[in-house]
């Protein structure tokens, strides 16, 4: 469970669940937090949770395209240890996925004890894009059954020793048209494009109410959403790594304690003859 330490400045309210009412930008006279030392901070506690191998963090980052989810992602493993660290991208459901029920996909990717995973989109999508892109036969789908399952979900995950952080890159309208343009004009992110862009730039409105709708069925006291304000991808990723070093903090402080018998016999082996 997200501990009482954590910044509430950035906890969705359940009396305000319009998107829209939460800032993309900070306040000018905001205090920025910096980003290098909270890399280092994640880097040294993220190898610490490895070590005491007890306690899990699993890391979602939702966002329209463009809205910095890859990047947000590989800023946070800058200095993270890959023996404990995963990141995952979840796309439209295919194939055997389809067949299984909707969590099926996410299970074998969720961390281990003493592990870091992060997810670029998640299961979540499965009651926000599912929404207007179904999978499946409309028949099939009970919005509010998946809403529970979701919440029993990610509530057993914490039971299990699982801290989940939930995050949404809230961004204004005029800065996503700005990044697609951009990513228009650079051919390393033209890639990205296909053809379901285009419907999903012309359904955004609906999209976003169906996001609105699936955080707030989804978030709980023990993984909440936080609305992070996204029109800065720099300030974005320092927020967000505050966030995850301020929870390794609090989930591994130090390393196991020694075993001293094992210490002194390593010193016996290893000394000099």
């Amino acid at each position: 469970m997200l501990t009482t330490s954590f910044n509430q400045s950035y906890l969705y309210d359940p009396d305000r669940p319009e998107l829209d009412a939460y800032p993309s930008d900070l306040a000018d006279d905001a205090v920025v937090p910096v980003l290098e030392p909270a890399l280092e901070s994640i880097g040294e506690y993220q190898r610490r949770l490895w070590a005491n191998n007890r306690k899990a963090v699993l890391l979602i980052v939702h966002g329209l395209d463009a809205s910095g989810k890859d990047s947000l992602i590989r800023t946070l493993a800058t200095y993270m240890d890959p023996a404990g660290f995963h990141a995952w991208s979840f796309g439209r459901p295919r194939g055997d996925e389809i067949r299984h029920d909707f969590l099926w996909r996410v299970v074998p990717l969720l961390p281990a004890l003493g592990e870091l995973v992060a997810f670029n989109r998640s299961h979540h999508e499965a009651v926000m894009a599912e929404r207007l892109w179904p999978v499946r036969s409309p028949d099939h789908y009970n919005w509010e059954a998946r809403y529970a399952a979701l919440r029993s979900f990610e509530q057993h995950l914490v039971h299990e020793g699982t801290t989940v952080i939930k995050v949404w890159l809230q961004m204004s309208r005029d800065e996503h048209r700005r990044r697609l343009i951009k990513r228009l004009d650079k051919p390393r992110k033209r890639w990205k494009f296909d053809v379901s862009d285009i419907d999903a730039w012309n359904r955004q409105d609906e999209y976003v109410r169906a996001v609105e709708q699936g955080i707030a069925a989804t978030h709980c006291p023990e993984a909440p959403w936080l609305i992070i304000p996204g029109d800065r991808k720099p300030v974005a990723r320092a927020i967000v790594a505050e966030i995850v070093a301020e929870q390794l903090q609090n989930l591994a402080p130090d390393y196991p304690a020694e075993d001293e018998n094992v210490l002194r016999q390593y010193r016996k082996l290893l000394a000099p003859e």
